[in-house]
Formats: structure tokens, sequence, C-alpha cells
């Protein structure tokens, strides 16, 4: 069974830079992508960017895209996602997530980390 636990979130001021990380287990990660959400008190959940663990392409929401970075390390099972020039727009709960390649729904999701970007 696949877990995945995040953090690095915090407080930090518009123009700031954080860097989450999860760390996954459960299983080989060979065939699978790996992605960060995020959700804003009283909005769904979003998808952020995500990753294939295997060859590596990347794909980003728009509204990210130039500002975050998001990475593997295939070794020791951890996914990044490396945020610079944070906006208060990117304020919310971020949600590491993980599924099989052949699929579209995201089967394993983290318990969250807080990212709170003040102006």
């Amino acid at each position: 069974q696949v877990q995945l636990v995040e953090s690095g979130g915090g407080l930090v001021q518009a123009g700031g830079s954080l860097r989450l990380s999860c760390a996954a287990s459960g299983r080989t990660f060979s065939s699978y992508v790996m992605g960060w959400f995020r959700q804003a008190p009283g909005k769904e959940r979003e998808f952020v960017a995500s990753i294939n663990w295997t060859y590596g392409n990347t794909y980003y929401a728009d509204s990210v895209k130039g500002r975050f970075t998001i990475s593997r390390d295939n070794a020791k099972k951890w996914v990044y996602l490396q945020m610079n020039s944070l906006k208060p727009d990117d304020t919310g709960v971020y949600y590491c997530a993980a599924r099989d390649t052949r699929a579209t729904k995201w089967s394993s999701w983290g318990q969250g980390t807080q990212v709170t970007v003040s102006s």
C-alpha cells in the first residue's frame, strides 16, 4: 500500500520560497506518476504539477509555470516541489499524490501540508 507523507510547509512572505517534500513508501514507483495538488479555503482541490517517476517528464498548471519546479529522488523515493516567487494566491493545503501511469484517477494521497503566503 502506497504511503505518502508531506513536509516543508509554513508561513512565508510574498516573493519568498519554500520547498515541499513528499516521502513515498510501500512499493516500487517505476510505473507511477507523482503529483502535487493544492486546496485553498473554500475552493476545490486543483492540480499543481506532476512528474513521471521513471522518465522525469513534468507538467505544470499554468498558474505556477516558471515559478514552481517538481523533481524526484528515485533512490530515496522522495518527491519535491520547489516554490519560488510565491504569491498570496498560492496559499492552501498542498497534497502529494500518486497514480499508475495507465490510470486517470489519483489513487494515493498524503495528509497535506499547509502553505501560507502573506502579502
